[in-house]
């Protein structure tokens, strides 16, 4: 699963992290990134995808995005 992070759109509200905080954590700034990277866009196998999943549905501002 292909996912996707939009810092354009992030609001630092917190939930992607609160969802799946194996995944995702914040900059300085308080914009989202992947936990133990700096890209926009990581691969995730398929036992963590109801984590990455329920971010996903959670984002307010549909800053993560996903495609299989």
């Amino acid at each position: 699963m292909l996912c996707k992070i939009i810092p354009e759109k992030c609001i630092a509200c917190g939930l992607c992290q609160i969802k799946a905080p194996e995944l995702f954590d914040y900059h300085d700034n308080g914009l989202v990134k992947f936990k133990d990277s700096n890209t926009l866009e990581e691969h995730f196998s398929e036992p963590i995808a109801d984590t990455l999943l329920e971010a996903y549905q959670k984002c307010p501002t549909r800053a993560i995005e996903l495609k299989k």
